[in-house]
């Protein structure tokens, strides 16, 4: 999992992401919400973790003006000394899915976000909804209704992963991370586009089969259902 890490104290930031890194996650730590808000407008990514006091603002400040984007944000676990219950409240009201108070121990917070991203993008039932596609994760195979179709085994990761974050901006870095195991600074994009392109192709995505698939300018992808009346004649 993808997960953008708001956090001023160094000390508090390095050991967050050592327990998110050794429970095997990918962890971009911003210092301050201007760089946070920057990273998170051209990257994308599957969980949002905030603290509430920041140089710059407050993690509430960076909440309403996520809010505000026309995507679908990824969950959001406030991580702070803030204890008041007012602080809370307002937190979740704001939009915020979960809400720790440091000091937080290891074992919950690392238990607290694998919640997190089963309620969000990475859900059991993500892909239950995908119709007329069909997943078959043991096959590694996508069925085009009852006819299967011929992709590659990195064919078939891009087509899950993007499936699993359909209404998500999903950016070019990401995929190169989470497909092709790039590092971070990886900047070849045109093996990204030349795969997606291909893969459009041959799932024969377009509104004959009630999905689009858009091209994100200095983004990425976003998959999107146009409709669900075209699924019935394959169902």
């Amino acid at each position: 999992m993808r997960i953008a890490l708001l956090e001023d104290d160094h000390d508090q930031a390095v050991l967050l992401t050592d327990w998110l890194t050794a429970a095997g996650q990918d962890v971009a730590h911003y210092p301050s919400s201007d760089a946070f808000l920057r990273a998170t407008n051209r990257d994308s990514f599957d969980l949002y973790i905030l603290d509430w006091l920041l140089p710059d603002g407050s993690g509430i400040d960076v909440l309403n003006q996520i809010a505000q984007r026309p995507e679908a944000r990824p969950p959001v676990l406030f991580v702070t000394v803030r204890d008041d219950e007012r602080c809370i409240v307002r937190a979740l009201r704001a939009g915020a899915d979960d809400y720790m108070i440091k000091p937080i121990r290891r074992r919950e917070f690392l238990a607290r976000v694998e919640a997190l991203a089963r309620r969000g993008l990475h859900d059991s039932t993500a892909l239950a909804n995908t119709a007329p596609y069909r997943f078959d994760d043991g096959a590694q195979r996508v069925s085009l209704g009852d006819e299967p179709l011929e992709l590659t085994a990195r064919e078939f990761q891009l087509a899950r992963f993007l499936f699993e974050r359909a209404g998500h901006i999903v950016s070019r870095g990401h995929l190169l991370e989470s497909i092709w195991g790039a590092g971070r600074r990886a900047t070849n994009t045109r093996t990204v586009d030349t795969h997606v392109s291909r893969l459009r192709k041959k799932l024969d995505i377009g509104p004959q089969n009630g999905w689009k698939l858009s091209s994100v300018y200095q983004h990425g992808y976003r998959l999107d259902r146009t409709g669900d009346d075209q699924q019935a004649k394959h169902d």
